[in-house]
C-alpha cells in the first residue's frame, strides 16, 4: 500500500502512541483515522514477545485497532532508548499511554519530563482506576471495571447473577473519552500555547456511561436492579417472541402506546386500569409482556418489523453479527470499510461512525509490522544513518 495518510483534518498533529491492549489504541485510532501522523512506539521483539500484552498482530482484534499508524521499535527501559524518545517528544504534539500510573515515572517520561523538552506537548493517560487514590496500583481490566462500576449489577436477567456486557465497553469508552480530551486540549492550546496532562480511567469512564441509571441513585436514592431485556422505565419496551424468533419493540410514551395497541388489535388495553399509564404498566409488566407475546406470536419477525414501523411503533430485528453486516441499511452506511492487511490481505474493518461531509475518515494505511517504519521515522526526526545503525547495533531499536 502506498505510504499515505488519512484525510488532512488532523495531519498537522504528530502523535506518539505508547498504548497497548485496547483502551489506549482505541483513543489513538480516533486520531489516526482523520490523518494524524501517528507513530506507534513498540518494544523490540527481544524485549517483549508478540501478544505478551493484548492480542497478537495476526488477529482481527489487533488489525482493527492499529490501522493508519506507523511503527517504530524502541527499548524505553534503556537510558539510550529514553533519550531517543525524548528527541521524538520534542517535536510531537501528543503522547498517549496506558501504562500503570507509576510506569511512566519509572521510564522517565512523565508529563513534567516531557514538558521540560516540549512545553506544548499534551500527555494523555488511561489507567484502570485513576492516577492517584487507594486503587492506583491495581491492574485494571475491562471486566473488573464493569463490575466495580456497577454495570454488571444492572445487566442480565433478575435473579441470574451479575452479567458482563458482550463488548469491552469500559475499555472502549475510556479510549473514546481520552480521544475527546485530546481534541479539547489541542483546541485549548491554540489560545494558551501550552500543553497539559489529561487522564481518564476505565472505572471513571464506565461510571459516566451509567448515565440515567447513576442519576437515579444520585438524585432520588434509587438503586437500579437487573431488568433483563425490559427497559427499566419505558414499558413495554423489550424483547418479544414472534412466530419464528424474537424482535425488539420500544413503546416509549403514551402516544406510541396508543399506536401500538391499535396496531396489534389490542385497543381494550387503552382503557384497562392496569395498563392505562406507564406507572401502571410498570407494576403489571409481566402480565402485559405475556399478553403482548400472545399477539406477536401470530406473525413472523419480518412481518412485525415492517408492520409496526409503518404504524409508527419503533421495532427492529435482533441480528447475529453476520446478519448485521448483511443488513441493507448497514451496507448503505458503509460501516464495513475496506482495508489491506498483512495477515489477511484485502479485508474489511469497522469504519468510523462519524460522517464528515468535507473531511471523511478513511483507512489509508494498513496496520504496520513491528518496527516497519523505524528508519524512516527516525530520519524524519533528524537522526542520521550512522545514529540509526548504532541504535540497531545496541538493540535499542
Amino acid at each position: 500500500m502506498t505510504d499515505v495518510r488519512s484525510p488532512d483534518a488532523l495531519s498537522r498533529f504528530t502523535v506518539l502512541d505508547l498504548t497497548r491492549v485496547r483502551a489506549g489504541p482505541t483513543a489513538v485510532r480516533q486520531l489516526a483515522d482523520w490523518g494524524a501522523n501517528v507513530i506507534k512506539v513498540e518494544p523490540p521483539a527481544t524485549v517483549e514477545a508478540d501478544g505478551a500484552l493484548g492480542a497478537g498482530r495476526d488477529t482481527p482484534d489487533f488489525q482493527n485497532l492499529q490501522r493508519n499508524k506507523r511503527s517504530v521499535t524502541l527499548n524505553l527501559k534503556a537510558p539510550q532508548g529514553r533519550e531517543v524518545f525524548m528527541r521524538l517528544a520534542e517535536r510531537a504534539d501528543v503522547v498517549v499511554e496506558n501504562f500503570r500510573p507509576d510506569v511512566k515515572d519509572r521510564l522517565g517520561i512523565s508529563y513534567d519530563a516531557l514538558a521540560a523538552v516540549n512545553p506544548r506537548v499534551i500527555l494523555a493517560s488511561i489507567s484502570g482506576f485513576g492516577q492517584t487514590g487507594p486503587y492506583v496500583k491495581r491492574p485494571g481490566f475491562d471486566q473488573i471495571a464493569q463490575g466495580m462500576g456497577g454495570l454488571m449489577s444492572i445487566t442480565g436477567e433478575p435473579g441470574r447473577g451479575p452479567m458482563r456486557v458482550g463488548i469491552p465497553i469500559a475499555d472502549l469508552c475510556a479510549g473514546l473519552f481520552c480521544a475527546l480530551g485530546i481534541l479539547v486540549a489541542l483546541l485549548e492550546r491554540e489560545t494558551s500555547g501550552k500543553g497539559q496532562w489529561l487522564h481518564t480511567s476505565l472505572l471513571h469512564s464506565q461510571i459516566f456511561m451509567l448515565d440515567f441509571q447513576a442519576a437515579r441513585w444520585l438524585m432520588k436514592g434509587e438503586v437500579p436492579m437487573q431488568a433483563g431485556n425490559n427497559h427499566p422505565t419505558s414499558i413495554p419496551t423489550g424483547v418479544f417472541p414472534t412466530k419464528d424468533g424474537h424482535i425488539n419493540v420500544a413503546v416509549v410514551g403514551e402516544v406510541i402506546w396508543e399506536r401500538f395497541c391499535q396496531a396489534i388489535d389490542a385497543r381494550e388495553w387503552l382503557t384497562d386500569p392496569d395498563f392505562e399509564v406507564n406507572a401502571k404498566r410498570s407494576e403489571n409488566r409481566d402480565r402485559l409482556n405475556e399478553l403482548i407475546g400472545e399477539r406477536l406470536r401470530q406473525r413472523s419477525s419480518r412481518e412485525w418489523v415492517e408492520y409496526l414501523n409503518r404504524a409508527g411503533v419503533p421495532c427492529g430485528e435482533i441480528n447475529r453479527i453476520d446478519e448485521v453486516f448483511a443488513d441493507p441499511q448497514v451496507q448503505h452506511l458503509g460501516v464495513a470499510a475496506a482495508m489491506d492487511s498483512l495477515p489477511f490481505g484485502p479485508t474489511a474493518c469497522v469504519g468510523q461512525p462519524i460522517v464528515m461531509e468535507r473531511t471523511p475518515s478513511r483507512i489509508a494505511r494498513r496496520p504496520p509490522a513491528r518496527g516497519e517504519h523505524t528508519a524512516a521515522v527516525l530520519s524524519e526526526f533528524g537522526f542520521t544513518e550512522a545514529e540509526i545503525a548504532d541504535l540497531r547495533a545496541a538493540k535499542i531499536v
